[in-house]
């Protein structure tokens, strides 16, 4: 099929490897703009656009969708089918009615539970056990179209947002690639989102990364989870942020913030306890708890209070 892809992160650029690989004659790609990345802010293109570069693909950057020249482009592309895969931008009507197939999404839960930017990292916070992806007919709504397509993906106990995501996009991919075949074909199907199922994935916030031991330790393990690897969740030390990359729920009693163990370095909750196994102290290399408890010299009974 003659496809137009618009996309941005790594999850999208597996998507969009997926439909090159399957034979898809995709005409043109969207993305984002290139963006200053790491301590020395170097510009960046985005990974969808690195791939469509190597494989000789027009990349289209544009600023807004609303202006008529992203709409022009498209018409001289001509595309049968526009297939989004998390672009960052909202489709005018104009766009989504001019494919002769329409535009198709794959949404990475399972609508019309988390609706929004952060589907993944909301399932993990709740500490649910299944995500998926959706392959939905989008219209004018946020992800409020009909659905074509559902794959379950489950989530263990101890799997981080960028876990996930690695397994959600393998998915996904495939997913996408078998939905496009039956629509080619005549055969998908179309089913209406119950709205009253609906539930919000808001776009993650830096004021969600701190915590405090006075929490339930498996609420606590959850947020670790999801807030992997942005922006990751951390406590304070001292008045020391202290970074958590890793950590487990077990059983424990104690004074919240309290050490009850050094191996692994144990820490009680206000329900329950927390296993720290790898802290990334500000302007440190990540280590394990053990280490860092070293490093305090903390002793069992101690307590990990926010000032001294």
């Amino acid at each position: 099929m003659k496809l137009v892809f618009m996309g941005t992160p790594d999850i999208a650029a597996t998507a969009l490897g997926a439909l090159l690989d399957a034979g898809h004659n995709v005409v043109g790609v969207f993305t984002r703009e290139d963006k200053p990345v790491g301590r020395k802010q170097i510009l960046t293109a985005p990974p969808v656009k690195q791939l469509a570069a190597a494989r000789g693909i027009p990349v289209f950057q544009p600023k807004t969708l609303r202006d008529g020249a992203a709409e022009k482009t498209l018409r001289e592309l001509d595309p049968e089918m526009i297939v989004v895969v998390a672009y960052g931008r909202i489709l005018p009507p104009e766009i989504l009615s001019l494919p002769k197939y329409g535009c198709l999404n794959l949404h990475v839960s399972l609508l019309p539970k988390y609706r929004g930017s952060a589907p993944i990292q909301w399932a993990v916070l709740n500490g649910d056990r299944e995500t998926g992806v959706t392959i939905m007919q989008m219209d004018e709504g946020v992800d409020t179209g009909d659905i074509i397509t559902v794959a379950p993906v489950e989530i263990g106990p101890e799997e981080t947002s960028a876990d996930v995501f690695e397994k959600v996009a393998a998915v996904g991919a495939k997913t996408l690639v078998e939905t496009i075949e039956q629509v080619a074909k005549g055969t998908a199907t179309r089913t209406k989102q119950d709205p009253a199922g609906a539930t919000l994935a808001p776009p993650l916030t830096k004021e969600m990364a701190h915590f405090d031991f006075d929490a339930d330790a498996q609420a606590l393990h959850n947020r670790i989870r999801g807030l992997y690897p942005w922006p990751v969740a951390q406590f304070t030390c001292a008045g020391v942020p202290i970074k958590v990359n890793r950590a487990r729920a077990v059983e424990g009693k104690g004074a919240p913030g309290e050490v009850l163990s050094l191996k692994p370095l144990t820490v009680a909750c206000g329900s329950g306890a927390l296993e720290l196994l790898e802290l990334v102290p500000r302007g440190k290399r990540p280590m394990t708890g053990q280490e860092w408890a070293a490093g305090r010299r903390l002793k069992k009974g101690d307590r990990i209070l926010p000032e001294e």
